[in-house]
């Protein structure tokens, strides 16, 4: 199928025609069903490979990386759509995006998605730092500011020591790159949900998959029928790493059984082995000091044999809703050793449904249901 013939059938049936109409439909603009070209068979494995993109956007469509300095096409220039994507996905706007520093990429994010939260690639920057800079102790130093969980004060201050240290007060790269700290400083970007996500490496290794079906030196219309049937390898191995973590749960490794536990068996096995390590470190955690207040408790939190490094969780009992200063669960949907650290005080041995992100447990594709009634189960059978 065509794209122009894709995109008018996705327009009939948000209109509620059906398919077999639709059907009927093309072909009768083609000049009759033997010049249409596809089957109806055809015509529903569109469909259905439509739905599901749409579907698995409206649950993971939150951040989106790209990477625009893959091997250019026949026409010797880098291609990334941003308009279309908005209509392809029914108005769903990402809430983040990452890319390199292009300019030409940042003004189409600010165009086409002017409230998004945009972040600079890590990558990136430290490759652009090297390349001026050329010296491996300013390097080192400035990726430490740059990832480090600092307040934004405690940020500053060390900027301007690094500057300092290095004699770089006068060169423009340096003043640039500090003007754009709010997209790249994990200080002025913590808060804001990236998923974990600090540079477009992801998309690298989508490269490596890509590549096996797509040339450089592909048309429009023959990069679709063979990019297809990597979309089509990559929805397999989607299957089986669904099918993985449903079935079985990973042997319990940390002194926290029960709480590990309910975690392994409620999210992925990919975000249960992010989120075990943070159960690990619990054992190094300390309790400084809490503080009643009448709505709130407040626990201080410091690494054991380090207080200087200080973090508040704050307990609302009435809402059952813990917040920590470290604003992991914000950036990254996961809770951090020290909520874990006041759980295991109070004895909890649960995680609560406030401090559950769906899109990172095993049941949310199964609860995912299409508005036209095209369910997230009728997705899996079709495969």
């Amino acid at each position: 199928m065509s794209e122009a013939d894709i995109m008018q059938m996705m327009n009939m049936l948000k209109s509620e025609i059906s398919t077999s109409q639709i059907f009927g439909l093309l072909a009768n603009q083609a000049g009759g069903y033997e010049f249409v070209g596809y089957s109806p068979r055809d015509m529903y494995n569109e469909i259905t490979r439509q739905r599901i993109s749409q579907l698995d956007y409206q649950l993971f469509g939150d951040v989106i990386a790209f990477d625009a300095i893959y091997k250019k096409n026949k026409y010797s220039c880098p291609l990334v759509i941003f308009n279309g994507l908005m209509f392809a996905m029914k108005g769903k706007t990402p809430t983040s995006i990452i890319t390199d520093g292009a300019m030409t990429i940042s003004n189409a994010v600010r165009d086409v998605f002017p409230e998004v939260r945009h972040r600079l690639c890590a990558w990136h920057l430290i490759r652009n730092a090297t390349s001026n800079a050329e010296n491996p102790s300013f390097i080192s130093k400035f990726r430490k500011i740059m990832l480090g969980d600092y307040e934004i004060p405690v940020f500053k201050h060390k900027w301007v020591q690094l500057i300092e240290e290095f004699g770089v007060e006068d060169k423009s790269w340096v003043n640039n790159m500090y003007e754009e700290k709010h997209m790249w400083a994990t200080a002025y970007i913590k808060e804001k949900f990236f998923a974990g996500f600090r540079t477009t490496s992801r998309c690298e290794g989508l490269h490596s998959v890509v590549v096996r079906y797509v040339g450089s030196r592909y048309d429009l219309t023959s990069f679709v029928e063979h990019f297809q049937r990597c979309v089509a390898h990559l929805r397999f191995k989607e299957f089986n790493a669904d099918y993985e973590s449903t079935c079985g749960v990973p042997v319990m490794q940390t002194c926290i059984e029960l709480l590990e536990r309910f975690a392994a068996e409620l999210y992925t096995n990919e975000i249960f082995l992010l989120f075990r390590p943070f159960l690990s470190r619990v054992g190094s955690m300390r309790v400084l000091n809490i503080e009643n207040n009448d709505d709130c408790i407040k626990y201080i939190v410091c690494n054991h044999g380090r207080p200087e490094f200080l973090w508040t969780v704050e307990f609302c009992q009435e809402e059952m809703i813990f917040m920590c200063t470290c604003l992991r669960m914000e950036s990254f949907g996961i809770l951090c050793e020290h909520i874990v650290k006041v759980l295991v005080d109070r004895d909890i041995c649960e995680i609560f449904r406030l401090l559950l992100l769906d899109k990172w447990t095993k049941k949310v594709k199964p609860a995912l249901n299409d508005p036209s009634g095209f369910s997230r189960d009728a997705v899996v059978i079709s495969r």
